[in-house]
């Protein structure tokens, strides 16, 4: 699994600060786990899409100010979280599992049968 670097910007969009979620990939036997941090982004707001390979994590997050209150100084009110990694053909992409908890996402990311590690038995005689 390769970061991917190309990003799209779609037409009359106004324009949101864009962060990189910090990731942590583990390998294990059976595929990798992601963990992607994204504070503040509702599940709902949270995309995880694979095409042509590329897996793309994206959230976004909108800060709302209550009524009553004024703003003295905010650096962020809204951004998205973006971040995508190409995926190998050694990886099953279709049995991908999502879940979010405490504003951290977690993909796992199963190896293909193929690649998985299997014992082969040795006969005698």
């Amino acid at each position: 699994m390769t970061e991917a670097t190309h990003q799209a910007v779609a037409p009359n969009t106004p324009e949101l600060a864009t962060l990189r979620p910090l990731v942590t990939i583990v390998e294990e036997e059976s595929g990798f786990t992601l963990t992607a941090e994204l504070p503040g982004v509702p599940k709902e707001n949270v995309r995880v899409q694979v095409e042509n390979n590329v897996l793309t994590l994206e959230g976004e997050i909108r800060l709302q100010t209550p009524e009553q209150m004024k703003s003295t100084h905010a650096e962020i009110g809204s951004a998205k979280y973006k971040r995508a990694f190409t995926l190998s053909r050694e990886l099953d992409s279709t049995k991908i599992e999502a879940s979010q908890r405490d504003g951290v996402l977690t993909l796992h990311i199963p190896k293909a049968e193929h690649a998985q590690p299997r014992k082969i038995e040795v006969q005698i005689g």
